[in-house]
């Protein structure tokens, strides 16, 4: 009677075999590890985000908005525009080429940078997931092809090509072709989930920079960004 089962397989593999079975193992840690900590950012942010909106407009003053949205977005994915729109709105410096810069540019500036960071920070590691879900099929794929060959090797060898020899190292072979689905899976449905989050996130960050432009820079706010003694100046 042959000897089957995975772990027979493993026991009589090779060099590529044990590597390909311990990539697998290293994509399949790292794509749920990074499933379970972007998905809590993500929800996190997602359900902090109405909250610290809601408490900076409510704030009298665009200094006291700032320090409200940084207590409730504890994710810092909204609070950072908040923050380069007041260093922009109250940047003034008359001799430096800054003050030549009008107010709308500066802050736009400002918001785009914070916004790019913002981005950024929510997709991080999407690359991973995506290089995973895209590429642990094929790794399975190489074990499966290698194992095949030196089943097929080593019955050739012995001489004795009956099917319950040619079928157990065959069927064996076959199991990392199944590994590699069962890595690649999680990963696509996760990178299809996060980046749907993701995009809802950048949505409400789009429109929270545009309510902060419009608020810096609306009619009357340059001179009252400016210091007391250069308003007196003027």
């Amino acid at each position: 009677m042959v000897n089957t089962g995975m772990l027979h397989y493993l026991e009589s593999g090779d060099a590529v075999t044990h590597g390909v079975a311990y990539l697998l193992l290293a994509m399949s840690v790292a794509s749920w590890c990074f499933l379970i900590a972007k998905c809590w950012m993500l929800v996190r942010a997602k359900r902090q985000g109405p909250r610290a909106m809601t408490l900076f407009w409510q704030a009298p003053t665009l200094s006291e908005a700032v320090l409200a949205i940084r207590g409730a977005d504890k994710e810092r994915v909204f609070a950072p525009l908040a923050e380069a729109a007041l260093e922009a709105g109250q940047a003034y410096a008359p001799n430096a080429m800054l003050a030549r810069v009008e107010l709308s540019e500066r802050v736009t500036r400002a918001l785009r940078q914070a916004l790019t960071a913002s981005r950024r920070r929510l997709e991080f590691g999407h690359v991973l997931l995506a290089s995973i879900g895209s590429t642990a099929p094929f790794v399975g794929l190489l074990g499966t092809v290698w194992g095949i060959y030196h089943a097929l090797t080593s019955i050739a060898a012995s001489g004795q090509a009956v099917i319950e020899n040619v079928a157990g190292p065959v069927g064996e072979a076959l199991i990392m072709t199944a590994f590699g689905l069962v890595v690649a899976i999680p990963a696509v449905l996760g990178y299809n989930i996060l980046g749907r989050l993701q995009r809802q996130l950048s949505e409400d960050l789009d429109g929270f920079a545009r309510d902060l432009h419009a608020y810096v820079c609306a009619p009357g706010k340059e001179a009252t960004h400016r210091p007391r003694d250069a308003q007196l100046q003027a």
